[in-house]
């Protein structure tokens, strides 16, 4: 299943306005989430408003597509985009991709079964 993470930067002035606003996220667009396959989804503030999100998803691009279609989300992105930093677009659409490097559990995984093939040899 991959596993996406993203950063966006946050004008510094609006983060008390940003945490209002998804505190809560308007149920439409909370369903509307959840039906373009993403799950486990989370953002997380840093200091000066380095903004990291995470969500796990079987076909990003199937999610980035219903997402990029629907009429709910457009309407939250657009009210979502007075609050970034740098954006040219919509925010759920434009953000910066990170690549992963690390991750416990696929190395736990992988490590086991090497260690099991290298006790077949």
């Amino acid at each position: 299943m991959p596993r996406v993470a993203f950063e966006l930067q946050v004008s510094p002035d609006r983060i008390d306005d940003y945490i209002a606003r998804h505190s809560p996220v308007w149920p439409e667009m909370l369903a509307e989430i959840a039906a373009s396959g993403r799950r486990n989804y989370s953002i997380f503030l840093g200091a000066g408003g380095r903004l990291f999100g995470y969500y796990e998803t079987d076909d990003d691009a199937a999610a980035q597509a219903y997402l990029a279609a629907s009429e709910v989300a457009a309407r939250w992105e657009a009210s979502m985009a007075e609050f970034f930093v740098g954006l040219d677009g919509r925010p759920d659409q434009t953000d910066t991709g990170l690549t992963e490097v690390f991750n416990l559990h696929d190395q736990l995984t992988g490590s086991a079964s090497a260690d099991h093939e290298s006790d077949r040899s």
